[in-house]
């Protein structure tokens, strides 16, 4: 805020001779979207004073108010706009702006963070800390409120964790004073024009390795991009000129900081963009903030490693269903405010779970904490307790990739309806709605009952290490009482009479829609890429044939959820269901599912009792078949993902891929081929693991 001093200046003496002066004041309730280093920018200021003299001084520090001189002129970004080409002169000044700061001394900057860097040159350490406070400042301190957004975007919530992961080795340079906020509205033509560019605004200034500053500058001067090389080259001969050992490896380290840049901004440019539409908003206003949140996904895709970025139909969608259920309107929507949907006829109105609870379930959606959501490699699904209903419940929308690697053949609330309806021993969620929403009416999604503990929602139990015998004995029930459901509604056998057939056709099929990448990664790593050697090995085994019934495909531990009553197990996450070999559900179990001997032995020795005998026949031969098929899917589908860098969030994908050299060892050992003595190309694309994360070398579970 800009205003005359006044009658101030009477009990002011320091703002004697100044005509204007600006107040600043931090508001209480911004929301906290930069990184700070140092809370208080009067003492950069007062550190500046006397080396860059005509930046703005500190006149009066009062409480939370600072009054600071004015400068006098007028703003870049009234003369030359965002996006426009900036003279060859100016280049140069902005520049020299910036080489300018490295004549201020780090011993004369306010103490930094116990955070920081203690080695003034290490590069690599200084992008850490910015990740990191990004991660404290930024990320976490807005989670509560946004993280629900950010999930439903595809923004883990542990991107920037992962980014500082696979921050590189850098080129040591001393650090200097940085203003890293230097865009068009912070560099002020002055009007005596000495000198003629002055920065102003350095609140979030900071020291350490001025290529970041550079970085910073590049991305929000918003240059055409044809221009961006001119402005390196005029950085490094100012550069040059004030501290030449500043411009070692900057070309190679710049790419690095303005990665950086493009990740952190994705989590200020979403709240900004969603919290700049008022109480009633327009159409106007939220295509314009749907374009800037697309803008903003799309700048932080490559470096936060983002996969799926939504289009800007479905970020319209996510961004009304989360405004209307914080309190906003659209300018069009009369009466109370809520989420319209529209029900799909094939799930009738359940009894317990009627269509204002669904109305309810779908505007709590919005608004849920983000540790009641819950990202798995296909759906986002949200828990919410709706008021009225004795039960929490699930709300799931699809969020994975259109064209799935592994096929889905059946519709999961079809499954769980089947289920339910055929009122077998099996614990699974139960369907309460399917129908679209938003007021386009594109979204799809379905309500389920949440299976987690009972009272507050809670992350359920998984049995991640394995199961327990009382546990496993359970599993073995249930999977025998799938076998007494009619699958004539689901379909008749989904891959065929055959059902070994039918999985090595899926496989091959598989293989063949591989990106390039991953199949010549293969080839490096021992793994037929050509389908037809690949067929001529699959085609080796032929199995008994066994009565099919329903599987539910994709029984890895954290589709397993433990009763708090320890009565035994719930199975969730249907997706991947199919008709075909029970022996098949129990052997793919116990390859996603660490399985020691004894529990192994267990689940095969009670299925082998309780199952009828037409849908056991030549089981202990045939078993190993299944699991060696198994071995050699996961060695193309984990490749894929490690390439790809696809759902590495989800816990069983991460677990997968944490353990692909064993994987890969087992799969060629099984196609009767080795691995490649070659350096490990792999290695290229495993993503970094921290020191606190844990390697799970104990049982693989190709290992039965």
């Amino acid at each position: 805020m800009v205003q005359p001093p006044g009658s101030v200046t009477a009990r002011l003496p320091s703002l004697k001779g100044h005509d204007r002066v600006t107040i600043r004041r931090r508001i209480g309730d911004a929301l906290p979207v930069v990184i700070r280093t140092w809370q208080d920018e009067a003492e950069i200021l007062d550190a500046l004073h006397g080396v860059l003299p005509h930046v703005p001084q500190c006149l009066v520090r009062h409480g939370d108010m600072t009054v600071l001189s004015y400068v006098q002129g007028v703003p870049l970004s009234t003369i030359c706009h965002n996006g426009k080409r900036v003279e060859p002169h100016l280049i140069s000044a902005l520049a020299g702006l910036l080489a300018d700061m490295t004549r201020v001394r780090g011993e004369d900057l306010p103490p930094l963070p116990q955070s920081w860097p203690r080695n003034s040159q290490d590069g690599r350490a200084f992008l850490r800390a910015l990740a990191l406070a990004t991660e404290e400042q930024i990320r976490r301190r807005n989670w509560s409120k946004f993280g629900v957004l950010f999930a439903t975007l595809g923004i883990p919530e542990d991107a920037m964790v992962r980014f500082v992961e696979r921050v590189p080795a850098m080129v040591s340079r001393p650090f200097s004073l940085l203003h890293t906020d230097l865009h068009r509205d912070n560099v002020i033509f002055s009007y005596d024009g000495d000198p003629p560019l002055i920065c102003v605004d350095w609140e979030l200034a900071t020291f350490g390795d001025p290529v970041h500053d550079l970085a910073t500058h590049l991305v929000r001067m918003d240059y055409p991009a044809e221009q961006c090389s001119e402005v390196v080259d005029a950085w490094r001969v100012a550069m040059t000129q004030r501290r030449e050992e500043a411009v070692r490896g900057a070309e190679e380290d710049l790419r690095h900081y303005v990665d950086f840049e493009r990740a952190q901004s994705v989590y200020p440019d979403v709240m900004r963009a969603v919290t700049s539409l008022g109480d009633k908003f327009d159409q106007r206003d939220l295509d314009a903030a749907t374009h800037a949140v697309h803008q903003a996904l799309v700048a932080a895709e490559t470096p936060l490693q983002l996969k799926s970025v939504p289009d800007e139909q479905a970020i319209e969608g996510i961004l009304f269903r989360w405004n209307v259920s914080n309190g906003k309107q659209h300018s069009k929507d009369q009466g109370k405010l809520s989420i319209g949907w529209k029900r799909d006829g094939r799930v009738p109105e359940h009894p317990k779970f009627p269509a204002w609870a669904v109305r309810d379930a779908l505007f709590l959606e919005g608004v849920a904490p983000a540790d009641q959501v819950f990202k798995g490699t296909a759906h986002l699904s949200t828990a919410v307790q709706v008021r009225g209903i004795p039960f929490p419940v699930m709300v799931r929308r699809k969020v994975g990739p259109a064209n799935p690697r592994e096929k889905r053949f059946l519709n999961e609330h079809a499954v769980l309806a089947a289920i339910e309806k055929s009122g077998v021993g099996v614990r699974a969620p139960r369907v309460l709605a399917l129908g679209t929403s938003h007021r386009h009416l594109k979204d799809q999604f379905t309500v389920h009952t949440y299976e987690g503990p009972k009272g507050a929602i809670r992350h359920p139990d998984h049995p991640a290490e394995g199961l327990l015998p009382h546990e496993a004995d359970d599993l073995v029930d249930q999977l025998c009482e799938l076998t007494r459901i009619d699958c004539e509604e689901l379909g008749s056998d989904t891959l065929g009479q055959d059902f070994y057939q039918g999985l090595r056709r899926e496989l091959l099929r598989m293989v063949a829609e591989l990106p390039k990448e991953t199949l010549r990664l293969a080839r490096e790593l021992g793994l037929p890429e050509d389908i037809v050697r690949l067929e001529e090995i699959l085609d080796q085994h032929m199995l008994t044939p066994r009565r099919s019934g329903l599987l539910h495909g994709d029984l890895n531990p954290w589709n397993l959820v433990r009763r708090e009553d320890g009565t035994g197990l719930t199975l969730i996450d249907w997706e991947m269901a199919m008709v075909g070999d029970p022996l098949y559900d129990l052997v793919r179990h116990m390859h996603l599912t660490p399985t020691n001997d004894d529990i192994r032995e267990r689940l095969f020795t009670r299925w082998a009792k309780k199952m009828p005998e037409d849908r056991t026949k030549g089981w202990p031969e045939d078993w190993r078949v299944y699991r060696w098929i198994e071995s050699v899917r996961s060695a193309y589908v984990d490749l894929d993902r490690l390439v790809t860098g696809e759902s590495l969030e989800v816990p069983n994908v991460r677990r997968a891929v944490d353990t692909y050299a064993m994987t890969l060892k087992t799969a060629t050992a099984s196609l009767g081929l080795n691995v490649r003595s070659t350096a490990n190309p792999y290695l290229a694309f495993a993503p970094p693991r921290s020191d606190h994360e844990q390697v799970w070398t104990n049982e693989h579970p190709a290992h039965l």
